[in-house]
């Protein structure tokens, strides 16, 4: 009991402690034109990034082959245990917090746009430019195990629609969440906020400035 009463303060705080979000241009950047769409989706306890398929396999040309047609793809990072359950229980729950584990990537098929196929996420809509989005790209990249062919390495069918595990390069634990990731993934994106105090979903998206769109709200695709 009294380590669940730490952990809900922990993540009370980390939560509360989130900075508000802002561009941060890079030098000779200022009148660069943000063309380019990120998607940040909520699904409750975990939050994604979702991107153009085009973008993510010109960097990622194994994705190609395994995810052949639909016009997005979300990306997310976290713990090996603990995201392919199928069952949460308090025992995985808890090796996932409190011990280092195994990262895997788990990658999804999006046919339409977030808005449509999420409809009960929520879902912030972000504008960057060629040079962010080439950052961001470049870090989920990097955050994918390869073989000694440099080869991403699949594991298993994912959690829901057309997905699929990867195994995934650095170690969870409670100071590096699956949330932390996204933090990380925005900030190269060239947004202001703290990987540090973006441990939970709420303080992903709560640290987003522009506000909620809803699906009557959703902008055109390009």
């Amino acid at each position: 009991m009294k380590i669940l009463c730490f952990l809900t303060a922990l993540l009370l705080f980390s939560s509360g402690c989130s900075t508000r979000v802002t561009a941060v241009p890079e030098a000779g950047e200022l009148h660069e034109p943000q063309t380019n769409s990120m998607y940040v989706v909520s699904h409750g306890w975990h939050t994604g990034i979702v991107l153009f398929r085009e973008d993510l396999i010109q960097v990622i040309p194994d994705l190609a082959q395994r995810f052949p047609a639909g016009e997005y793809l979300e990306i997310g990072w976290g713990d090996s245990g603990f995201y392919q359950a199928r069952e949460i229980t308090t025992g995985i729950t808890l090796r996932a917090i409190f011990w280092p584990s195994d990262s895997v990537v788990h990658v999804v098929s999006v046919p339409r746009s977030p808005f449509v196929s999420f409809p009960d996420s929520e879902i912030h809509s972000l504008g960057i430019s060629d040079r962010n989005l080439g950052n961001a790209v470049a870090y989920i990249a990097e955050s994918f195990s390869r073989d000694p062919e440099g080869r991403l390495e699949p594991i298993k069918n994912g959690i829901y629609g057309d997905s699929q595990f990867y195994e995934g390069k650095g170690h969870y634990h409670l100071f590096n969440t699956c949330n932390k990731w996204t933090a990380k993934v925005l900030r190269r994106a060239g947004l202001d906020i703290n990987p540090l105090f973006s441990l939970t979903a709420s303080s992903v998206m709560n640290a987003i400035e522009k506000p909620q769109i809803t699906r009557k709200e959703a902008p055109e695709d390009r």
